[in-house]
Parts: C-alpha cells; structure tokens; sequence
C-alpha cells in the first residue's frame, strides 16, 4: 500500500484493446481487410509496371531491378496471404467473441510500497461498436 509522501513515479505500460465481434463489426473489419488487400493488389501491379520500364532501360541490370523490385511484390504478396487468413478467421468467429485489435500505451503512478506484480498484471478495453464497455 501507498504511503503519503512517497516518491512518485509515472510509467508507461502496455494494455490490449479487446474488440466484441457484432454482425457490425465483424462487416466494418471485412471492409476494411477487402480495401488493404485491393490497396495491396494496386501497389504490386504499380511496382511490376515499374519494374518493366526499368527493365527496359539501357545501363540497368536487369537482374537487380528484378530482384529489387520482386521482394517488394512479394513483401506485399504476403501481406495479401495473411488479410486471406484473418478474413477466413473472421468468418469462422462467432458474434459475441472477443479479438484483440492492438495495443495502446497506459501512463500509470508507481509508489513505493506498491505491488509491482498487481500493477503489470494484464489489463485490458473492451469495445463493442465502438464503445468501451469494460476495463479489466
């Protein structure tokens, strides 16, 4: 416990937001992974485009605009395969369940005689639509 008159201190800890799947949500999160993937798609046609006018110029390896160039798409091809992935994962969960959506940083006070093991337990928001409905 606290004492009055104790040294003070404010860190910064880690807290995970939790997101309440709603048959809402679940649709704005599949909105959202279709627009990254099609964002996606774009980029690596752009970069294959760019790849074959670089391709084309005299002076330039062709080999190392290809290379360069290909782990860009692929980089970019991954992260397609994994919006696949939680997009399949998101049909399967039921209304109702929870999915961590990320972290955010918490600034909390440390006091001598505090018990640090409490203090940097797990703790979370809980959203529902867009609301906070709980913190653990």
């Amino acid at each position: 416990m606290a004492s009055e008159g104790c040294p003070v201190m404010k860190i910064v800890r880690k807290t995970a937001v939790k997101q309440v799947l709603t048959e809402k949500s679940k649709e704005l999160m599949r909105e959202k992974f279709s627009r990254q993937r099609s964002q996606l798609e774009n980029e690596c046609r752009q970069l294959d485009f760019e790849k074959r006018k670089l391709q084309n110029k005299k002076g330039i390896s062709q080999q190392e605009v290809h290379k360069r160039f290909q782990k860009e798409i692929e980089r970019r091809e991954n992260q397609i395969k994994w919006l696949d992935y939680k997009l399949e994962q998101l049909n399967l969960l039921p209304p109702g369940s929870e999915i961590t959506e990320g972290e955010v940083d918490e600034i909390i006070e440390v006091h001598e005689g505090d018990n640090w093991k409490e203090m940097m337990g797990e703790r979370s928001i809980i959203i529902k639509d867009g609301i906070v409905i709980r913190i653990e």
